[in-house]
């Protein structure tokens, strides 16, 4: 009876350890159904080769997460297979003995099955396991050029605004960087509040860190652009060029497929 104990506790923490790996991939910014469909496959040794595998193996976080998978599942693995032999072994002659542990395998299984499927022990589960990595980890280390879907030299980067820059004590509307093809997603300022999506109106200054998107070219020249009448010019240069680009893709979408 201890080796049928001893299995059933295997696969409980088998089931509890995929689940956090679970919601781990989810918090580097894996799809939820992607995250368990990963976690399992890599627990159990499945090896599925897949676009989605890839995102996994690309992600230095991801691929952390899952070589602990593939770690804990062989050793999970062997244990259970133990457990399993060591159960009908030592009732090895005794029938009586053999069916009551094929029924009470059969149960304890249907019992696990019923606990793992229930809504509101799910809820509190995921709950507590995301509260646990948020409280000892730091796995909130998105994937940002995938959930963008970023190609050729499409970048989100970070740029530090200095006194001297074309950007410093300006607001959006001014700068006009959409007519260059660089959207500001948010600044986070000097005392470290956020602003998230910012308008026309608002100000940039000195010593904020901007989060732009835009071609990498376009932002690396707007890093080193200066508040002199090169800045403006190098302004007026960049609306050209992205105008020239906007025409090209205008003419490449116009195209018969």
């Amino acid at each position: 009876m201890a080796a049928l104990i001893s299995l059933f506790v295997a696969v409980s923490l088998s089931l509890f350890i995929t689940r956090l790996a679970t919601e781990a991939l989810v918090m580097t910014g894996l799809s939820r159904q992607s995250a368990t469909f990963q976690a399992r496959s890599a627990f159990t040794g499945a090896g599925f080769t897949t676009d989605e595998s890839e995102k996994v193996v690309n992600h230095p976080v991801r691929r952390r997460i899952v070589l602990w998978l593939m770690f804990l599942g062989n050793v999970g693995l062997v244990t259970m297979v133990s457990s399993v032999v060591l159960t009908f072994l030592s009732s090895s002659g005794d029938t009586d003995g053999w069916l009551v542990r094929i029924l009470a395998l059969a149960g304890g299984m249907v019992l696990l099955w019923g606990i793992t499927n229930n809504r509101i022990f799910n809820r509190h589960l995921n709950r507590l396991v995301r509260w646990t990595l948020r409280r000892w980890t730091r796995l909130d280390v998105r994937d940002y050029a995938s959930l963008l879907r970023l190609q050729g030299s499409y970048r989100v980067l970070e740029l530090q605004v200095r006194p001297e820059d074309w950007l410093a004590n300006r607001n959006l509307q001014e700068l006009n960087l959409r007519a260059e093809g660089v959207m500001v997603l948010g600044i986070i300022r000097a005392d470290k509040t956020y602003v998230g999506a910012p308008n026309g109106t608002t100000c940039i200054y000195p010593d904020d860190l901007l989060i732009l998107y835009g071609r990498q070219p376009a932002l690396a020249e707007l890093d080193s652009r200066r508040a002199d009448y090169r800045g403006e010019k190098a302004h007026q240069e960049a609306i050209a060029i992205n105008r020239r680009i906007q025409e090209e893709q205008q003419k490449q979408d116009l195209k018969p497929q």
